[in-house]
């Protein structure tokens, strides 16, 4: 892997780490265009990983300090009770990761497999666009739990992250801009996690990966990653997810087509 390939692949995990279009399925699609071998290099999945971390918590600081603030205030209070929510909405895909991990890691060989799940992450999104908007601004326990599930089920390749728990916590009936947060934040600790479990595998002393493309692909997810938060919130808040649905759609029916 070259430097000019690690920077490619770093904009394409920034972006699509948080637009609703599916990180894994393009970054697999990315692989395939560039001739990489992305999928067992663990040293530069953790650097993409870590870039992508430190965009969100740059982006979303002053929500974060209020919580860590209010994690150490007492009697019980809403922020408390907010990172009690993140941490039970960890569960499903802390389960699917350990148990499931290596099952799913086969998938990502399958363009066809990745294409179906963009036509059902276009599905969610269309679902999501067209239902009655509410305005629920207090995710409660029970839909933490379920956009958890949302998270856990798109660890599927080509089942975006961010559009599953977006579109089903909009579909339970939450506020825009409330679900947008809690789905950013809701995935700090669970990459965190992945980056932990990459790490203590071992398998990173194994591999050699040239300084410069690790530096590269590091500063391109950190500023794409950076932008393209801010930019889904504002998108989440408009309201504009049918776009997303319509490009993940084209997206599906190309990656299939291809395997034809």
């Amino acid at each position: 892997m070259d430097t000019l390939q690690a920077i490619l692949l770093g904009i394409v995990q920034g972006i699509t780490e948080f637009l609703p279009v599916s990180s894994s399925g393009h970054l697999q699609i990315a692989k395939e265009l560039l001739g990489v071998e992305i999928e067992n290099n663990i040293t530069f999945d953790v650097t993409l990983h870590a870039a992508t971390v430190l965009s969100t918590i740059v982006v979303l600081w002053r929500e974060l300090w209020r919580l860590l603030r209010g994690l150490f205030a007492a009697p019980w209070n809403d922020e408390q009770a907010y990172i009690a929510k993140i941490l039970l909405s960890m569960i499903p895909a802390g389960i699917v990761g350990i148990l499931f991990a290596d099952r799913i890691e086969e998938l990502f060989s399958s363009l066809r497999f990745v294409g179906a799940m963009l036509l059902l992450t276009a599905a969610l999104l269309a679902f999501a666009y067209y239902a009655k908007p509410r305005r629920r601004e207090t995710i409660s326990y029970r839909d933490a739990f379920v956009i958890g599930l949302a998270q856990a089920a798109a660890t599927m390749p080509g089942l975006s992250r961010s559009g599953s728990t977006i579109a089903t916590g909009l579909l339970l009936g939450n506020e825009k801009s409330a679900v947008a947060n809690f789905s950013f934040i809701m995935v700090i600790p669970v990459i965190l996690g992945k980056m932990l479990l990459d790490i203590c595998s071992g398998e990173m002393a194994a591999l050699s990966v040239p300084a410069p493309a690790l530096i590269g692909g590091f500063i391109a997810a950190f500023v794409t990653g950076a932008l393209a938060c801010k930019f889904m919130i504002a998108v989440v808040k408009r309201g504009r997810l049918i776009w997303f649905a319509l490009y993940c759609l084209a997206a599906g029916l190309i990656a299939i087509a291809s395997t034809l």
